[in-house]
């Protein structure tokens, strides 16, 4: 029998409310998990120890005296430092807000709460979830378990790593330029971006501001071992209250049945290495095989969107108009990186719109339009492999990124769901693809996913491998069991 830190959320919630197992013992295995391989990747920054076992023992009470268990009974996840969890501080990696403690959960975490989730303990992010690689001056860097040389990803790369080395179940991270994506393709594990407006990011007694540029770009997502975790731990997170939250949409879960068969578009790595390629094509097949229609398609005017969702980060992704100078807030790492990204950044906004919202919604139009032809569109996550550590903060390198990263940004720009995949490995590092589905179908991005992991072997949970692993490996997972 496996271990019960190895299981998914489904598989553990089953056992607590069968009382198989008891709750405190499932918590319990997640807390030794994390005292066992939580050091070597710096992962999970704050564990939650007693409250966990607080609230694993009251899960364990209230089914002794016959109440129903919650769909998410006892599973333990880490929520990334950017999200609220009351009791414990809501930091952005800043060390300015090491006591930023809030005083309630997040809409989404409390909803969890309901269903039984326990938070664990708190994932690591980089410096104001504004870089693709996980390293802050308040916690320091983590690493990625299947190569301490290559990045885990960011910004939510504590909970990808946390999810992948089974220190919990589920990772609650965001993802407003492929947040939660590139870090699960990095860590070889599976996430889910939902649409615009699904999950609330704001209930009543908010106060902490948001800029425009987060709450038309960044959402709130799930990183899970398991395609049908991600999809149980979606439904119990997005179901208000969003009264502070003007986008927020309480639409139902599943959309009506499509035509059959199902049109995928494929596109390309572009500018990869042909690793990334790979990938697309395999999952390509695996769909084609489970009664997809693959097809060769490109989604229409990709690098405007990309294009855009610069400008738009850039202009009113701020909270302030006057800001304190970077580097008296931020490490020394991340102001390197910010140095070296800014002329790329600048670059890569392209001709200036005129109203970037008008132009906005002339392409979610057109993609909308597109769509109803084809439903879904098979990309890669990023065009580039992990990176090693420290190649961020190369300028020539950082120049190619924008272009590697058009199609997840894209997504964001325009709102639309994606779900993130493994496929297999290369090179001794794992690999994945992107499921993108129009607004508010995210049935359709999880379905296709699950066509994708049947094909595939499972590639988590994982004990890190500590040294750097070059491009040489066999192939297969580092410590898996």
């Amino acid at each position: 029998m496996a271990e019960l830190w190895e299981m998914g959320a489904r598989e553990l919630a089953g056992m607590v409310g069968e009382r198989r197992v008891s709750c405190r013992e499932v918590v319990e295995a997640h807390l030794g998990r994390i005292e066992e391989v939580g050091g070597q990747v710096n992962a999970v920054t704050v564990v939650l120890g007693d409250a966990a076992l607080g609230a694993a023992d009251e899960t364990d009470r209230a089914l002794r005296r016959g109440e129903a268990a919650g769909a998410l009974a006892g599973v333990p996840m880490t929520v990334k430092e950017n999200i609220d969890v009351a009791g414990s501080a809501t930091t952005f990696g800043i060390e300015a807000l090491r006591d930023a403690v809030a005083v309630r959960d997040a809409p989404h975490i409390a909803q969890l709460r309901a269903a039984g989730a326990i938070p664990i303990g708190r994932g690591n992010m980089p410096e104001f979830g504004m870089r693709w690689h996980t390293d802050n001056a308040l916690r320091g860097a983590t690493r990625n378990p299947w190569s301490a040389g290559h990045t885990p990803g960011g910004s939510s790369g504590g909970d990808a790593v946390a999810v992948a080395t089974g220190m919990a179940a589920l990772g609650m991270g965001n993802d407003g330029a492929g947040s939660l994506r590139w870090p699960a393709r990095c860590c070889g594990v599976a996430a889910l971006k939902p649409s615009l407006g699904r999950v609330a990011q704001a209930g009543p007694g908010s106060r902490r501001p948001m800029p425009f540029a987060f709450q038309l770009l960044g959402v709130h997502g799930v990183i899970a071992r398991r395609v049908e975790d991600l999809r149980l731990a979606f439904a119990h997170m997005c179901g208000g209250p969003g009264d502070a939250d003007p986008w927020y949409a309480p639409v139902p879960l599943r959309g009506p049945g499509p035509a059959a068969p199902l049109r995928v578009a494929v596109i390309g790595s572009g500018p990869g290495d042909g690793d990334e390629s790979g990938a697309v094509r395999r999952a390509a097949g695996l769909l084609a095989g489970a009664g997809y229609l693959v097809e060769e398609r490109t989604p229409p005017a990709l690098v405007r969107a990309a294009e855009l969702h610069t400008q738009i980060m850039s202009a009113y992704g701020r909270v302030h108009e006057e800001q304190p100078p970077v580097e008296t807030v931020a490490s020394e790492g991340f102001v390197r990186f910010w140095a070296a990204f800014e002329e790329t950044w600048n670059r890569a906004a392209g001709e200036r719109a005129f109203d970037p919202m008008m132009e906005r919604a002339a392409l979610v139009a057109a993609w909308a339009e597109w769509m109803t032809h084809t439903p879904l569109l098979l990309a890669p996550v990023c065009a580039l492999p992990p990176f090693r550590v420290g190649t961020d903060l190369d300028p020539g390198w950082l120049s190619g990124w924008p272009a590697a990263l058009r199609a997840t940004v894209a997504v964001n720009l325009l709102g639309l769901p994606a779900v993130t995949v493994p496929t297999g490995t290369s090179g001794g590092l794992p690999q994945a693809v992107q499921i993108i589905a129009p607004r508010f179908r995210e049935d359709l991005c999880l379905d296709a996913a699950s066509a994708v992991e049947t094909g595939t072997p499972s590639l988590t949970p994982l004990t890190p491998l500590l040294a750097s692993r070059d491009h040489a490996g066999d192939g297969r997972p580092p410590g898996t069991r």
